[in-house]
């Protein structure tokens, strides 16, 4: 096995280091989510975190690491005879990106099951991280339902897992730790609540602390031993400090008055439920511990605060994250002078201290702005002085380059989605089928058996009972009797978008307009789990202002920077985003892609500028790539250039007024293939 990298040798990254050490303390914080660029060691920390962790005593030969002291009563291995038990280390169990539901909660042998009656379990990782750490990289890039089922253990403090009215339980209480890039997508805020501590991490832009990080790490690298043994007093003072503040928490003090600052701070942020105030609460508790005090103070609190609030303040991918510090400490000072008599606490005022709060790290570097810039643009990306461009004739267009103005407020579009049935990463927008969903039929299982069609499988096993010697009233079954249920759900798609930026869309109330619209595609794409592209065309050529990518925020940023002016290439936008789908359909070929033209449909520049942008739109059609075009056009005089465009598509056209979804109530639009037969 090979040396960790001590975690008291990492450098800087104190947030990280405080979040992860305060759920050493207590598990019951509710784990952390470590959200940072690649490269800043957020996989290093997790990893050196569990040489910390004090020793387990478990119950020897039980899967499920039992403690002797009081085993689990519903243990699938039990029941446990009085034995001693045995120590080993304390484990770290890392959940790969691609695991199956099996292999994260487990399986049964349902052909045992149902043949002979046994509960034959293969525990999974939720079983081996048992009082231990369970490590998820790349958090936001697991499927929701493995998020679900482990955010759910990580709760309940258990593991359920049934088949067919077949049910296991068994204990799974474990430090939760995920980590993510959040240029590669966001987690639901459903999931991100279910985190309990959330933490920022960067490069620094230090030097010297650049240069040190470099000097150790080649030191490690160089060798891994000699660079342990020369951290390990301090390994070791830290693993004595974490047993110490382990064994101070219970004697904790939580006052009335400290309590009221965490609700106070709770309900000026506005977040929803109760779990932001536990959580506080918690954390609380566990930084007085770790700075070795009996009594919770209000710098232990605002601390609490900034770890706990920013991710649940985050209602759509557009939100910044991040608190308000002054507002913070405004919030504290009302709810401590109110709490002051009940609680007869003579802590000072909250606010940042010499040693950085309550847990003797700051929370964040003086004068350091992690706010990333606004989404809408904000007015000071509102052009003053720009020309206005007007209803342009054919062939017409602004030749000066404008500044990217504001979009317009983003709204709920309808269902666009892409016809026939997929089987692509689960999303929300397009059937597929799925491993989970509604129940359409019944196959061979091709590999291991996970979700058991019970009807057909008895109609299969049925026929052969008599020869088979059936004598009792148990069924006879044979593996090759097994069927596995097909069921139909929803899939993720990729939404490409093909936004015309050229000068007959540069009228700022019209591009505003445009913005706007895609802005809300955006969004919808985010809650429906697609990845998205974003591709732009002005002047002479087509650009691709964001590969395929999860991040729908980042496809927002690029949008409100978006220059317009020039000529119209159209086709050179719908050739880009060609190459744009044939590179994907190799990386991804399971995902179905769905085509979003933005534009009015005008072409400009070159010759024979709509011939080719309709030959452009024939290849896409003969591909069978699923498109939509939004039609720009306004003026009480329309050309209707955006339809001809939707049918040589061979998809649909529709404007930015029906893309709304309450323009027609319950209407549901789909990108159907009627157009190709015109």
């Amino acid at each position: 096995m090979s040396t960790p990298y001590p975690f008291t040798a990492i450098v800087g990254q104190d947030d990280l280091r405080l979040g992860l050490l305060l759920n050493a303390v207590s598990p019951a914080v509710g784990g952390v989510l470590v959200r940072g660029e690649k490269g800043t060691a957020k996989s290093t920390a997790v990893r050196a975190l569990a040489a910390l962790m004090p020793e387990v005593s478990v119950v020897p030969g039980c899967r499920f690491s039992c403690d002797p002291g009081s085993p689990d009563p519903a243990c699938p291995d039990g029941p446990h005879a009085e034995a001693a038990g045995v120590s080993r280390a304390a484990r770290t169990v890392e959940l790969p990106v691609g695991a199956s539901e099996d292999r994260l909660v487990g399986a049964l042998d349902i052909e045992r099951a149902l043949s002979e009656g046994v509960k034959a379990f293969e525990p999974g990782l939720l079983a081996d991280a048992h009082r231990g750490i369970l490590y998820v990289d790349e958090v936001n890039l697991l499927h929701d339902h493995l998020v679900d089922l482990l955010l759910d253990a990580a709760a309940m403090g258990a593991s359920y897992v049934e088949r067919e009215g077949v049910s296991v339980r068994h204990a799974a209480r474990f430090l939760l730790v995920g980590t993510m890039n959040p240029e590669e997508g966001e987690l639901r805020p459903q999931l991100l609540d279910r985190f309990g501590l959330t933490v920022e991490v960067a490069a620094s832009r230090d030097t010297d602390e650049r240069v040190e990080v470099v000097r150790r790490r080649l030191a490690y690298d160089d060798d891994p031993e000699g660079f342990a043994t020369r951290w390990a007093a301090e390994e070791s003072a830290l693993r004595e400090r974490i047993a110490a503040a382990r064994a101070l928490l219970p004697r904790v003090v939580l006052g009335d008055g400290v309590l009221r600052q965490i609700a106070a701070t709770c309900a000026a942020f506005e977040v929803d439920g109760m779990r932001a105030d536990i959580v506080m609460a918690r954390t609380a508790t566990a930084l007085a511990a770790w700075a070795g005090r009996e009594e919770v103070t209000a710098d232990d609190v605002r601390q609490a605060a900034l770890l706990a609030l920013p991710h649940r303040r985050r209602r759509n991918p557009f939100d910044a994250p991040g608190l308000d510090e002054d507002k913070l400490d405004r919030t504290l000072d009302e709810a401590g002078d109110q709490g002051q008599d009940d609680d007869n606490d003579d802590d000072p005022g909250p606010g940042p201290d010499g040693d950085g709060g309550g847990g003797g790290v700051p929370p964040q570097a003086d004068g350091e702005d992690r706010t990333p810039p606004r989404a809408d643009g904000g007015s000071d990306d509102a052009p003053s002085g720009a020309p206005e461009g007007g209803p342009d004739a054919p062939g017409r267009s602004t030749g000066a380059e404008q500044r990217p103005v504001a979009s317009a407020e983003p709204f709920r579009t309808k269902t666009l989605s892409v016809p026939g049935l997929g089987e692509g990463a689960a999303g929300r927008r397009s059937r597929a089928r799925t491993e989970h969903g509604r129940t359409t039929g019944a196959r061979r299982p091709q590999g291991a058996l996970t979700k058991l069609h019970l009807a057909a499988t008895v109609q299969a096993a049925a026929p052969h009972q008599r020869a088979r010697g059936r004598s009792g009233r148990g069924l006879v079954v044979r593996r090759d009797d097994l069927r596995q249920a097909t069921r139909e759900g929803r899939e993720g798609n990729l939404v490409l978008f093909v936004v015309d930026a050229s000068g007959s869309m540069a009228a700022r109330q019209r591009m505003s307009a445009v913005k706007g619209a895609v802005l809300s595609l955006l969004l919808d794409a985010y809650q429906r789990r697609d990845k998205v592209g974003l591709v732009t065309f002005r002047g002479r050529e087509a650009e691709v202002a964001l590969p395929p990518t999860s991040s729908v925020d980042a496809a927002a940023s690029r949008l409100e920077s978006l220059p317009t002016g020039g000529r119209t290439p159209l086709a050179a936008g719908l050739l880009k985003a060609h190459d744009v789908l044939r590179v994907e359909r190799l990386r991804d070929p399971s995902r179905r892609p769905l085509l979003v033209v933005v534009t009015d449909g005008r072409a400009t520049g070159g010759p024979e500028p709509v011939a080719l942008a309709g030959r452009a739109g024939r290849l896409h059609r003969s591909e069978g790539t699923a498109s939509v075009v939004v039609d720009c056009e306004s003026g009480y005089v329309r050309l209707g250039l955006a339809g001809e465009l939707a049918r040589e598509l061979g998809g649909t056209a529709v404007t930015l007024d029906e893309l709304r979804a309450d323009s027609i109530a319950g209407l549901v639009k789909d990108v159907t293939a009627a157009g190709r037969a015109a």
